[in-house]
């Protein structure tokens, strides 16, 4: 087991990620039952913003650092979740394919009505299933075995990569962008 003396800034900026895209998909979650159980149907556009997020906040942002950096780290220091580390990759192209449908689905229903939405019900529901299990096996099984396996000067690295992305992120506004859309799916999302 590794001793630490730093306590790792990577690991709080995932787990802050892994909340807001987990309350982004119980408002996708909540639109859908909304509708399927009847009521008044919620706003579309605040479907579009939880989608836009899905979509560009994970695919631009999230999981590039966890693949490229934190992943590749784990790697170097253990191969026991070798297996585990690549279907966790794997997910991640999966997840933008399986966003992308859900746009898809989101544009039929706006055009063709209640006989496209048992698609769109549907799709979230799988959505939402796939990615909260995905975050579930990183929270539950990878980052143990990384607090175990990756010593300070790993995290510094590991650290270092994720706070360079930051500020790549606040240079060019983005940062700024998904935080506005996060705090705006908040205040309108009846979550």
């Amino acid at each position: 087991m590794s001793i630490r003396n730093i306590h790792p800034i990577a690991l709080d900026v995932i787990q802050k990620e892994h909340e807001h895209l987990s309350i982004v998909l119980q408002g996708m979650l909540h639109f859908v039952r909304a509708i399927h159980s009847g009521a008044a149907s919620p706003d579309l556009k605040l479907f579009r913003a939880m989608l836009y997020y899905i979509i560009e906040y994970p695919e631009r942002v999230h999981h590039p650092k966890e693949d490229q950096i934190l992943f590749a780290k784990i790697k170097e220091r253990t191969h026991q979740l070798d297996s585990e580390l690549d279907a966790l990759s794997e997910q991640h192209s999966k997840g933008e394919l399986l966003a992308h449908r859900l746009q898809d689905a989101l544009l039929r229903y706006e055009f063709e009505g209640a006989e496209a939405f048992a698609h769109l019900h549907a799709l979230v529901e799988q959505y939402a299933h796939f990615y909260f299990a995905h975050m579930r096996a990183e929270d539950e099984r990878i980052i143990p075995v990384a607090k175990q396996v990756l010593n300070d000067a790993d995290w510094r690295i590991v650290d270092a990569a994720f706070f360079e992305n930051q500020q790549r992120l606040d240079q060019a506004g983005q940062r700024y962008k998904y935080d506005l859309l996060f705090e705006t799916i908040c205040s309108i999302a009846p979550i």
